[in-house]
């Protein structure tokens, strides 16, 4: 049976994200961090620069914007173009990988944009009898 993950391998290789040793879950887990994610999906939009996503991902410090580019960049789902100039102008885009991944990513953030009025609900009515 092939899986969601890698479709052209078998699936117990497919399944080793599952184990502890596995390389993957610590790209996982910088995909799936809530500013990775957004910057991922973000950055589906086409390339932009570092003031451009701090100022579009509201509440990101510029300290977490760094560090989440940089774990992105090492994991070759992001490129950091570097533009010759006084001062140099840098902007991020999604390479291949990166374009792949961002696609569903941005399909589960459009579907959470919708269910939100469901979810508030579900909350309150869980905080009223918990």
């Amino acid at each position: 049976m092939k899986t969601a993950i890698q479709p052209e391998q078998p699936e117990e290789e497919a399944g080793i994200i599952f184990t502890a040793e596995c390389p993957g879950r610590a790209v996982f887990s910088h995909i799936a961090s809530r500013w990775g994610l957004l910057l991922l999906v973000t950055l589906g939009e086409g390339p932009l620069r570092f003031h451009l996503l701090r100022d579009r991902i509201e509440g990101i410090s510029e300290k977490m914007l760094s560090q989440t580019l940089k774990s992105l960049v090492r994991d070759g789902l992001v490129r950091r173009l570097v533009e010759p100039a006084i001062p140099p102008r840098v902007s991020y885009e999604l390479t291949p990988i990166g374009g792949e991944l961002a696609a569903p990513l941005r399909d589960v953030v459009e579907r959470l944009g919708r269910f939100v009025p469901d979810i508030l609900a579900a909350q309150q009515a869980y905080d009223r009898h918990p």
